[in-house]
């Protein structure tokens, strides 16, 4: 029962930190060789914002599970309309935003689902 709980206790982490790689790994395209190295950097920083979000989110839920957790899922069903939009705005395909909106948003519901769980298991288990 216990190497049930670590997994549980860990999975949600492990997703998490693997999921806000990949959203960081869009503000690459804030490179351009026309921009001076400071502007460069500076668009880099800029385009990094929803990670900072994203590890500001993980610190909460790796201290409260359930209210963290709940952030996620909100935070994946609140941008899904905005994400949805834009992404049909850009190329009209119904099935081509889906995908997109599940790859990006998928794991941060799955992550909150796991924290949530992980917290009333942890819970449990005390009593």
């Amino acid at each position: 029962m216990k190497t049930s709980l670590k997994i549980i206790h860990w999975t949600p982490r492990i997703i998490c930190i693997l999921a806000i790689l990949f959203v960081s790994m869009f503000a690459l395209d804030s490179f351009d060789p026309r921009m001076t190295t400071g502007q460069q950097l500076q668009a880099f920083a800029i385009h990094l914002i929803p990670t900072y979000v994203l590890i500001f989110f993980l610190v909460i839920a790796w201290k409260w599970e359930l209210i963290g957790g709940l952030m996620f899922m909100i935070l994946a069903l609140g941008f899904t309309p905005l994400i949805y939009m834009h992404n049909y705005n850009m190329n009209h395909s119904v099935m081509m935003t889906l995908s997109i909106v599940l790859m990006l948003l998928f794991p941060f519901v799955l992550t909150g689902g796991l924290f949530v769980f992980s917290h009333f298991l942890k819970k449990k288990n005390q009593s």
